[in-house]
């Protein structure tokens, strides 16, 4: 069955007037800084912080590993999410903390050019939690991922954005909050 056109269809950034996924075209939009700093949470069993802490696991240090592979996630962010840009990142900052029960990692990512990068601060926090687990697993299957979030972003035309720290929402007031224009 031929796909119909409608005019909520023609508004959409990644759909054509024929309803077919297309990629936005950045190259008009001005270059400027931008960050992004994103934030996921792994809740992990005491025995595993324990041995968190003494760094014993049979795998290795998890958060060296899990930092390695957020560094690594954000630089194939354009590769993992359909439609993102590849962007030629400055600088990608991933630390991990264990605060208590939790693994709280932390990412911060800057380029300076025509689209942002709070899918590869998000992605970076994802994947380092996805190493957490694999890491841990042996100790602790029943571990979660309890948050991955956008922390703040700067730069672009739609300006500066910072969450809430307590609710996760947006600190921009009436304004809805876009990841990005991939």
């Amino acid at each position: 069955m031929p796909r119909r056109r409608t005019a909520a269809k023609s508004q959409l950034t990644h759909v054509d007037s024929a309803g077919k996924l297309k990629m936005v075209d950045v190259g008009d939009k001005p270059v400027s800084q931008r960050t992004a700093i994103a934030e996921a949470s792994v809740r992990v069993s005491a025995e595993l912080a324990k041995a968190i802490r003494a760094n014993s696991l049979k795998k290795g240090d998890v958060l060296s590993v899990a930092q390695l592979a957020g560094v690594m996630a954000a630089k194939k962010t354009g590769e993992l999410i359909p439609l993102c840009h590849p962007l030629m990142l400055q600088k990608i900052d991933v630390s991990l903390h264990l605060r208590g029960s939790h693994v709280v990692i932390r990412s911060e990512v800057k380029t300076e050019g025509q689209t942002g990068v709070e899918m590869e601060a998000l992605t970076a926090a994802a994947v380092a939690a996805l190493a957490v687990i694999d890491m841990g697993k042996s100790i602790d299957r029943s571990m979660v991922i309890e948050s991955v979030r956008l922390l703040s972003k700067t730069g672009g035309t739609k300006g500066d954005y910072a969450a809430d720290k307590r609710s996760g929402r947006s600190l921009r007031s009436g304004a809805r909050f876009q990841t990005r224009t991939c």
